[in-house]
């Protein structure tokens, strides 16, 4: 991350920030849900190619290339790879990138705040609201963020091998996660609506904080797959007992956004050292070795 000094943001930019207090962003992205999942053919239709078109997707990787195969729009965000799509490293040692996407900003967790972009930090405590042991146990830790962009592979996986402690959901606003909402939008990542996933691994606890985001229709998991962000209205929290015990190996999907959103992991102090080279505005491919394991819990 680099120590320059943060760009003023242009007129444009305000305006575009603007414009997002003042919308009524929840009720729009519920209704681009429903939109998005509507299987009437000539509406997914005309939804698909104008996708398509739009984003030019890379339909040479999924396991179903015809993009108007899929019965709505929905479907085709949230896409499987073909086998063999993605690799991963040999080395247990290794935690991958959880998807496919944007490295954000990256490193150490100081004073408890995390850096959001250049001038902007939020406190790693807001992430976990009404849970401040969550929250403490990442302080002095590492964090990487994912962003995910409508044309991305859109399921998250494990970057680590884990057990599954707790999920908690918190309710919140659904401001745009792309770069210029990153830059104009003060604390955007503990302001929206987020589902976070706290695991017990190898590196001690390791948590993947998925960002609901404008116009996303929803986000769930492997282990909760028909309770998505959209359908809760309230913090609600899950921890798995006796034989629910939840086990997720590295490279298994835990997840996955509808459009595209963003991904913020952690981890406790002294897990994690970043791969050298590993830098802001990247492009990752799910599977790729962004960090390596320092320390076993």
């Amino acid at each position: 991350m680099s120590d320059s000094l943060p760009r003023p943001l242009s007129l444009g930019e305000k305006l575009f920030a603007w414009l997002q207090y003042c919308l009524p962003t929840i009720a729009l992205s519920r209704l681009v849900g429903r939109l998005a999942a509507s299987r009437v053919h000539w509406w997914k239709t005309l939804l698909i190619f104008g996708f398509t078109r739009l984003f030019k997707l890379n339909m040479d990787e999924a396991a179903e290339p015809d993009p108007f195969a899929y019965e709505n729009l929905n479907a085709l965000f949230t896409r499987a790879l073909r086998p063999g799509a993605r690799s991963l490293p040999p080395g247990a040692e290794q935690l991958v990138s959880p998807v496919d996407g944007v490295m954000g900003q990256f490193g150490e967790i100081h004073r408890g705040e995390l850096f959001q972009a250049k001038g902007q930090a939020y406190a790693v405590e807001d992430l976990f609201p009404r849970q401040k042991s969550m929250a403490a146990a990442f302080l002095g830790g590492q964090f990487a963020t994912f962003y995910l962009a409508p044309h991305h592979y859109h399921r998250i996986h494990m970057p680590i091998d884990g057990v599954l402690r707790e999920t908690l959901y918190v309710p919140g606003r659904l401001f745009g996660v792309n770069p210029t909402s990153v830059r104009a939008i003060p604390r955007l990542f503990t302001r929206n609506e987020r589902l976070t996933a706290l695991f017990d691994t190898q590196a001690g606890p390791i948590a993947l904080v998925l960002i609901g985001a404008f116009s996303v229709g929803g986000m769930e998991t492997v282990w909760l797959p028909g309770q998505r962000a959209a359908t809760m209205r309230r913090h609600e929290s899950f921890a798995p007992t006796g034989q629910a015990r939840i086990s997720l190996a590295r490279g298994e999907e835990m997840g996955r956004f509808n459009l595209g959103s963003t991904v913020v992991l952690l981890s406790g102090p002294g897990a994690l050292h970043w791969e050298n080279g590993l830098a802001a505005g990247q492009n990752l491919r799910m599977g790729r070795s962004v960090a390596r394991i320092s320390r076993s819990s």
